[in-house]
């Protein structure tokens, strides 16, 4: 190991103070300086055979554009990751470096991993703060038209390496603003819409072509795209957005919401505006309980906290141990002042006469046997109910597959869960021309891995538009 390892430790990120940030919707992580970044790179060892790599899905270079930000080069540090990510300040911010790419870093075996999501940021938010940002090179027209379903992480990453390819790419939009679960999903304090919309705006700028409130499966299905509209191919990327809820008594109610509904409101109706009228207004709780213990929980419960709840309690039916959502979420609501209930789930909810929630009736667990996500499953413990006082629940226990699209394309394949069966290596599914990836085929998953089936479907479609047979892909020819 290398002497300067040893002395230079992992750059801590300047943070909003919690009592500070619990009132503002600005984003919580301010990002590393020049010098951090310098420092933070110094760490890199450079490997000849690095693991990073193998950890991360859109295969970055990642020893690549450290080695450049290690040089002071920072505009080409984000050039080197655009040529297989078309959104480091997103993935820099949001993705799960710590489970990926950082926990096979060489120096994460005696001390620290690399920071490289954070180098990411630091590069992507530079070129673009710096007003350097250039348009990716694109090869001329091939004449090749592909439609994308979905502008979430998938659908985008697609878009740009077809874009780049010389194909014309048009992307589907069912709600008003481009983005996906990027725009819907994530918060302000998470994901700055700002940064969102000026990386979205670089695919424009390739030429790719951004429709919105543009509901495929109403507006027109796959076959209308593919036969009347003239494209030549279809990707679908539509995410996992159909919410689960938990069947007991009382989710009926007013006041409760699945997470999906209420980060809805919350980031793309403008709820979270401070003093202004939003176009979809939401209860803001006092007493406010989010059910669930991943990032989307972690998410609802930090939103309720800033618009206004006095209690926010996050109840979860294992222990914390078994929470899925990232270390840094889980630490940034305990900072806030989120209360933990764990090993507690709700049996029942109650309301008063006017059909509001008021309580929630809970029940402690214990951890038994594993069950198929390997984490110890959770079991009743006879006789611990008790009763929790309220005004708002919010439902984030992981959400399932819209079925519009199955439901519109009956040739399309899909499994007993209503996910699309696609070839885990192309994205082809059941229907010649049409490609599917992200949470649509997998469940609920990162925003990275998403973006990697999506460059592993705009290779395929390329191969299948350019007329070269695909092991057992017809062409578009055929």
């Amino acid at each position: 190991m290398s002497p300067k390892t040893e002395t230079v430790p992992r750059q801590a990120m300047r943070e909003q103070p919690p009592q500070e940030r619990v009132g503002n919707f600005n984003e919580v992580p301010l990002g590393y300086t020049e010098q951090q970044a310098l420092a933070e790179a110094s760490r890199c060892l450079q490997c000849k055979k690095p693991k990073c790599i193998e950890g991360c899905p859109v295969a970055v270079d990642i020893p690549g554009f450290i080695a450049l930000v290690q040089e002071g080069k920072f505009a080409e540090g984000a050039r080197k990751i655009k040529e297989t990510n078309v959104l480091p300040a997103v993935c820099g911010r949001v993705c799960p470096q710590e489970t990926q790419c950082e926990v096979l870093c060489v120096l994460a075996k005696k001390s620290d991993p690399v920071a490289v999501g954070r180098l990411e940021r630091f590069v992507a938010d530079w070129e673009r703060e710096h007003n350097v940002v250039e348009r990716p090179h694109t090869a001329p027209p091939t004449g090749k038209r592909v439609a994308m379903i979905g502008s979430g992480p998938a659908g985008l990453t697609c878009a740009a390496d077809l874009a780049k390819l010389g194909h014309e790419v048009t992307v589907f939009e069912a709600l008003h603003e481009m983005g996906g679960v990027l725009v819907y999903g994530i918060p302000e304090f998470r994901l700055p819409k700002k940064i969102l919309r000026e990386e979205i705006d670089t695919l424009r700028e390739m030429g790719v072509k951004l429709e919105t409130s543009a509901v495929i499966g109403k507006l027109a299905t796959i076959e209308e795209l593919m036969t009347e509209e003239g494209f030549d191919a279809v990707f679908i990327g539509t995410g996992a957005g159909l919410p689960h809820f938990m069947g007991v008594p009382g989710e009926n109610l007013m006041g409760v919401y699945s997470a999906n509904e209420f980060l809805t409101r919350s980031n793309l109706m403008r709820a979270y505006s401070f003093g202004e009228k939003a176009d979809t207004p939401i209860a803001r709780g006092k007493r406010v309980m989010v059910i669930g213990g991943g990032n989307v929980a972690m998410d609802s419960a930090r939103t309720a906290l800033r618009l206004g709840a006095d209690k926010v309690i996050l109840a979860y039916r294992r222990s914390r141990d078994e929470m899925p959502a990232r270390a840094e979420e889980i630490h940034h609501a305990e900072e806030e002042g989120i209360e933990f209930h764990l090993l507690t789930v709700p049996v029942e909810l109650r309301g008063d006469e006017r059909g509001w929630v008021t309580s929630a009736i809970m029940q402690k667990m214990e951890l038994g046997e594993p069950d198929d996500s390997g984490r110890r499953r959770p079991v009743p413990v006879e006789g611990s109910e008790y009763e929790e006082p309220i005004d708002v629940a919010i439902i984030a226990i992981g959400a399932g597959a819209n079925p519009l699209i199955s439901s519109t394309t009956p040739d399309l394949e899909t499994n007993r869960r209503g996910y699309i069966v696609s070839d885990p290596e192309t994205g082809a599914t059941s229907i010649p021309g049409v490609y599917a990836g992200g949470d649509i085929v997998t469940g609920s998953a990162t925003v990275i891995e998403a973006m990697g089936a999506g460059r592993r479907a705009a290779a395929a479609i390329h191969q299948y538009l350019l007329g070269t047979k695909a092991e057992g892909q017809p062409t578009a020819d055929a």
